[in-house]
């Protein structure tokens, strides 16, 4: 007899939630992980009492009551409503794009102004696809004109996402923007979700919950001692690189990561929010993030006398990295289906999360993944 009912690679947050749905539905479980902490990208560091998210900035959002109430069983979620804002040339715009940053960018100051403003430029961009004899944008670059105009695009789209993709936005799938939120009330909320928040406390409180109960080694590669790991079990639950898993055979997926580079102020507030994105191509990094703004409001932000910040620089992956996005083009995306097809077949393993299912996920609509896994 087998050890374990489940190993489950991987301590992030698909491996965790299901680690606590098979641990109480009594299943016993073990999981092991290569990183030297639980938690996955979700780990924070507590830095001058200030909880550091070690791997970006991570805002649950979700208006799916059964994941809103899930989580809540582990933590309670203090409320965090995320109002990011762009840097621009030394300007200042509010994000998600609304009549906030119309006003900002333009003076105008009702919502017909904006329309009339966006739609002017929109007709500028269907022009030029006519003039070149297409009707639906090739890249990103035309889908996001066709949105939003001229403007925006250049100020607020362009330098961000090339330095996000590492690639020209003409040389990017129209799909990555296809979904562009435009309002036009005042509105700086960046989610439409019901219930937003962070677990009080930070993340380690939410995974080290969902891990109760589970046995648990960090510093462990499955693929160091594969035939050990894949004996200790009747089940797994693969949370890593999918084209790892099958040793490469199609090839490598490409995926890009992220480098932070986190510093102590000397100050009790830098920026005045969590996160400032940095839409300048010629800056290097893409956002700073202000930790304390995530837990910390109001008389709290500065009766702490010190501030942690964090740079991100966004980067092709290369091996050794830890990978963060997979670059879903068509290419990849093929790749993938192959990969997919290896691991539809496998009786004895479930694959999940980002990198088993190579696709981006919201916390959220992960856990809702983890939630309709039949634990057998």
């Amino acid at each position: 007899m087998k050890k374990y009912d489940y190993l489950i690679v991987g301590s992030g947050l698909f491996g965790s939630a299901f680690a606590r749905r098979a641990t109480d539905a009594g299943r016993r479980c073990l999981v092991i992980d290569k990183r030297p902490h639980t938690g996955g990208n979700l780990r924070c560091e507590s830095i001058e009492g200030i909880n550091v998210h070690c791997y970006g900035p991570h805002i649950f959002h979700t208006s799916d009551r059964e994941v809103w109430d899930f989580v809540n069983s582990i933590v309670p979620f203090r409320s965090f409503i995320n109002a990011p804002v762009a840097f621009y040339k030394g300007r200042l715009y509010n994000l998600p794009f609304n009549m906030n940053t119309f006003t900002q960018m333009w003076g105008v100051i009702t919502p017909d102004q904006a329309r009339a403003r966006i739609e002017e430029q929109r007709a500028e961009a269907v022009a030029a696809m006519q003039a070149e004899g297409v009707s639906e944008p090739r890249n990103l670059e035309e889908q996001a004109l066709l949105l939003v105009g001229r403007d925006v695009y250049q100020k607020l789209i362009k330098g961000y996402t090339e330095k996000q993709w590492g690639r020209p936005c003409t040389e990017l799938p129209p799909f990555i923007i296809r979904r562009l939120p435009v309002r036009f009330v005042f509105d700086n909320n960046y989610f439409n979700d019901i219930w937003q928040g962070i677990p009080e406390g930070g993340y380690n409180r939410l995974t080290d919950g969902l891990l109760k109960g589970s046995d648990i080694l960090t510093g462990v590669d499955f693929f160091d001692d594969r035939q050990k790991w894949e004996a200790i079990a009747d089940r797994i639950v693969f949370t890593g690189k999918i084209d790892e898993y099958f040793g490469y055979r199609f090839g490598p997926l490409q995926y890009r990561t992220v480098r932070f580079e986190t510093e102590v102020l000397d100050t009790p507030n830098h920026q005045g929010v969590a996160i400032v994105n940095y839409t300048e191509r010629e800056v290097p990094f893409t956002r700073i993030i202000e930790h304390k703004h995530f837990e910390m409001s109001h008389q709290d932000v500065h009766a702490c006398p010190k501030t942690v910040i964090t740079k991100e620089f966004s980067t092709e992956w290369k091996d050794g990295m830890e990978p963060f996005y997979p670059v879903n083009d068509e290419k990849n995306n093929a790749l993938y289906g192959q990969y997919k097809a290896l691991a539809d077949a496998q009786e004895k393993v479930i694959f999940g999360g980002r990198l088993a299912e190579y696709r981006y996920y919201d916390m959220a609509p992960l856990l809702r993944r983890v939630l309709d896994i039949p634990i057998d």
